[in-house]
């Protein structure tokens, strides 16, 4: 994925090398005051998944005030240069540059999911509400939380266990998250679509928590590859995430059956969590979430 480190990395340094091909000048030094992040910002479900990012240049102060009155013309060029190196790449790609000022990168402040809500904020909480209710558990990883995850900075968020088989294990997906410090931290996330609850007999739809405790168990201890540095890896979190309701006593039940080192590896997000994360981090909402788009209707040539 071109958002790792260190395709990232690679992907700016061709940059540099092609601009310095092109003796532009104005554009190296542009890139050389710059802090250069990139981040997904679109998905399309179409003909097998396209990933969609948008490449920030937090440039400073003094440098923005040169260009701003060009800006325009300025990221229409960095566009076209950013885009030749992934040009090849036919499930991700670059649709976007964006030139910022350092000062504003320090601004934002509203990703608090906590937070209340505005009222278009609450529409979008809405439709995606909607959405989940409807989804497959696939549609559910891939059209939701990958794209999420991937907004919130963690890195190769990749899809497990629906190919090889391996979904009675609970690996669903598993991600990192690069510290300060450069430091990994391994995250492997169950999925489940419906409600987990504490009951010995579940209703239709719901998951039993007793089987998340088993996969929980398994998960802590499955080994995991990191194409990046060539090295299998244990999981430092397990992340139990349930597109309905997470209810109080699964979680009392759960934590009463790990013991103190295994629970303060688990983390649990419900449908709740995802929603605020979604709307306070304004992810683009997956086309099916849409509302359908009034038609006007044609005037008759007669």
């Amino acid at each position: 994925m071109i958002d790792s480190d260190s395709e990232f990395k690679s992907l700016i340094d061709t940059v540099k090398k092609i601009a310095e091909a092109d003796q532009s000048q104005d554009l190296l030094s542009l890139l050389a005051r710059s802090e250069i992040t990139i981040r997904q910002t679109g998905y399309d479900n179409w003909d097998g998944g396209i990933y969609y990012y948008t490449v920030f240049l937090a440039v400073e102060v003094s440098k923005f005030i040169e260009v701003r009155n060009d800006l325009d013309n300025w990221e229409k060029t960095l566009l076209e240069y950013f885009q030749l190196p992934v040009r090849h790449l036919e499930s991700e790609g670059i649709t976007r540059v964006s030139l910022v000022p350092k000062s504003a990168i320090a601004a934002s402040p509203e990703v608090n999911p906590g937070r209340p809500l505005s009222s278009a904020e609450m529409k979008r909480k809405e439709l995606l509400t909607q959405y989940l209710d409807k989804v497959s558990e696939d549609q559910l990883i891939e059209l939701i939380l990958m794209p999420l995850f991937r907004h919130l900075g963690f890195q190769r968020v990749t899809v497990t266990g629906h190919k090889d088989k391996l979904l009675e294990f609970g690996k669903d997906v598993w991600m990192k998250f690069v510290l300060p410090t450069q430091h990994l931290l391994y995250f492997g996330i169950q999925v489940k679509k419906g409600k987990i609850d504490s009951a010995g007999i579940t209703k239709a739809g719901n998951n039993s928590v007793a089987e998340v405790y088993n996969q929980s168990l398994m998960l802590l201890g499955l080994a995991i590859f990191d194409p990046d540095i060539g090295k299998n890896v244990l999981v430092d979190h397990v992340i139990i995430l349930a597109g309905g309701e997470i209810t109080k006593a699964a979680r009392l039940w759960l934590g009463s059956q790990l013991d103190a080192v295994q629970r303060r590896q688990i983390i649990f997000m419900d449908r709740e969590d995802i929603l605020n994360l979604y709307t306070v981090n304004n992810i683009p909402l997956p086309s099916g979430a849409l509302p359908p788009a009034e038609s006007e209707e044609d005037d008759l040539p007669f």
